[in-house]
């Protein structure tokens, strides 16, 4: 069989978007809102800093734009840290990102694994297993092809957003038959409003984060210059309407107070409705929603581990591309490198590190948008940030912000973190061939 060296150009704006939706809304939104209430207990300050939260996406969406249609290549942001700030920084973006998501995809997939279990009523050791056969079930479907990647994506996106409004419409038909005791608020009496909207902001960012998820797929889409943008603004007002149909129809069904310290606000709002069954209510919302962000994961990280290795700063073998445009080995990598973190549970701890380097890959995003109109201001922009300097300043400083009160807030992932950083340059000095230069996507 043939294999061409290089991506299919077959994607459209319909995989765009249903690739920001299906990587941004995950279980994150049936958990969020029990935090978020402890912290805002006032109804408008809870759905007010949802609003905030997707008006920050917004802006953060409009920067990379810019930099996804002057540098349409998948890849994801390491083409953005390598083009601005050399090889090592686009190693080192590209290779976390790549871990990352893959720890991601276990996560996720273990979500599903104990959803399944716990709606079948077998054994909760089982959940590991399915588990990895969610991974392994994914990684066949998509190692036939991105066109089959592309329908797995739209498919499994549209059952998300169709499970999640059930669940919204379901608040709202049985919101009067809700009885619950609101539990006693988790909030510490000498927190100023101040540090318990900022607490808040850090929940709501992680749940709106995945919006990026067009530019690991710039060079495959039919056109990338008007398609990148409008998948990431059209995809995160869906995401936003949904996450505010989602909270306003849980505190319609309960009190704010009823869901503060819920470590999982779906279900406290389902047993309220529901009794008993309203954790199975959840468990279903749960497998028919997340299977999305599974194929979303495995999809980005083969693009990442391609991108790098393709530049000269990956494995050569990770390079190959079949006849129907699944860069293969990066792809079955991926899957291995999942199955790894589901098989010794490390996920969890990378997945802490990773967040701190996920505020840090923004920031050099946004920074990049200042450095290339400075540097390469005759280079072609298809798109231009809205607002520029004063809407990417203010999303730069905004992340720059959360990474500090990341640092502050988890020390010993941070510290870890930094020791990554140390770490990789020996081994980025070791594995880097000589310079390759980027090749033409027109």
């Amino acid at each position: 069989m043939t294999k061409p060296q290089s991506l299919l150009k077959i994607l459209g704006l319909s995989f765009g978007l249903a690739v920001t939706v299906g990587n941004t809304i995950g279980g994150g939104i049936l958990r969020t809102p029990g935090d978020i209430a402890a912290l805002l207990p006032s109804p408008w300050l809870f759905i007010g800093i949802w609003v905030v939260g997707g008006l920050y996406a917004l802006l953060g969406a409009n920067a990379l734009a810019e930099l996804g249609t002057m540098l349409p290549r998948s890849g994801g942001q390491y083409v953005f840290a390598r083009h601005a700030f050399g090889d090592y920084a686009g190693f080192l973006v590209g290779w976390i990102d790549w871990v990352a998501t893959c720890a991601a995809t276990g996560a996720i997939s273990l979500v599903i694994g104990e959803s399944i279990a716990s709606v079948f009523g077998v054994d909760h050791a089982t959940a590991t297993p399915v588990a990895m056969a969610v991974v392994v079930i994914f990684t066949a479907l998509l190692v036939r092809g991105t066109k089959l990647g592309d329908h797995a994506q739209r498919i499994t996106s549209l059952a998300k957003a169709l499970a999640l409004l059930a669940l919204v419409a379901a608040c709202f038909i049985f919101s009067g038959r809700a009885h619950v005791a609101p539990p006693v608020a988790a909030v510490a009496p000498t927190m100023t409003m101040f540090a318990a909207f900022m607490l808040a902001a850090q929940s709501v960012i992680y749940a709106y984060d995945g919006w990026s998820g067009p530019i690991y797929f710039s060079e495959e889409l039919d056109d990338p210059a008007t398609q990148i943008p409008r998948s990431m603004f059209y995809g995160l007002l869906s995401v936003a309407v949904i996450y505010l149909l989602i909270n306003i129809a849980f505190i319609t069904a309960v009190p704010t107070a009823a869901l503060a310290g819920s470590p999982l606000a779906a279900a406290t709002v389902a047993r309220a409705l529901f009794g008993d069954r309203g954790e199975l209510l959840v468990r279903i919302v749960v497998i028919v929603s997340l299977p999305s962000a599974v194929n979303a994961c495995l999809l980005m990280a083969s693009r990442v581990l391609y991108s790098v290795s393709r530049d000269g700063l990956g494995l050569p073998q990770a390079t190959r591309v079949n006849a129907g445009g699944t860069p293969v080995v990066s792809l079955l990598l991926s899957g291995v490198v999942a199955l790894a973190f589901l098989a010794t549970g490390t996920f969890e701890t990378m997945i802490a590190i990773a967040a701190f380097f996920f505020v840090a890959d923004y920031s050099l995003s946004f920074l990049a948008v200042f450095m290339l109109r400075r540097r390469e201001p005759e280079a072609s922009r298809p798109y231009r940030a809205v607002g520029h300097p004063w809407t990417t300043g203010f999303v730069l400083f905004g992340s720059l912000a959360f990474l500090v009160s990341a640092i502050v807030a988890d020390r010993t992932n941070s510290l870890y973190a930094v020791g990554i950083v140390v770490a990789s340059y020996p081994v980025y000095r070791l594995t880097r061939r000589p310079r390759v230069p980027a090749p033409s996507v027109g």
